[in-house]
């Protein structure tokens, strides 16, 4: 059974930064995935087994970073410079093949809230 627990949300004034993790059982491509109230969840970023290879979607470039810790089988979303639009349900997703375009394992999902 795989699991993945995320931490780190919460409610945070726009300009500020939160860090998100995500513990996971074992080791697997990593990504996250946001929700928005009323629209669909979206792709936010993902990282590979190593953490050599990331991506980022347009609207968070330049504003979050992925990250891994492979010894703890966590990974990281830092997100900083944070805008009203970015809140939203954070979702942690694992999946057992970098190349596979569907995610395998879905975490419970955090709540950030950014304030204007």
């Amino acid at each position: 059974q795989v699991r993945l627990a995320e931490s780190g949300g919460g409610l945070v004034q726009a300009g500020g930064s939160l860090r998100l993790s995500c513990a996971a059982s074992g080791r697997y491509a990593m990504g996250w995935f946001r929700q928005a109230p009323g629209k669909e969840r979206e792709f936010v970023s993902r990282i590979n087994h190593s953490g050599g290879i990331t991506y980022y979607a347009a609207s968070v470039k330049g504003r979050f970073t992925i990250s891994r810790d492979n010894a703890k089988n966590t990974v990281y979303l830092q997100m900083n410079s944070l805008k009203s639009e970015d809140t939203a349900v954070y979702y942690c997703a694992a999946k057992n093949s970098n190349y596979a375009d569907r995610w395998d394992y879905w975490g419970q999902g955090t709540q950030v809230t950014v304030s204007s």
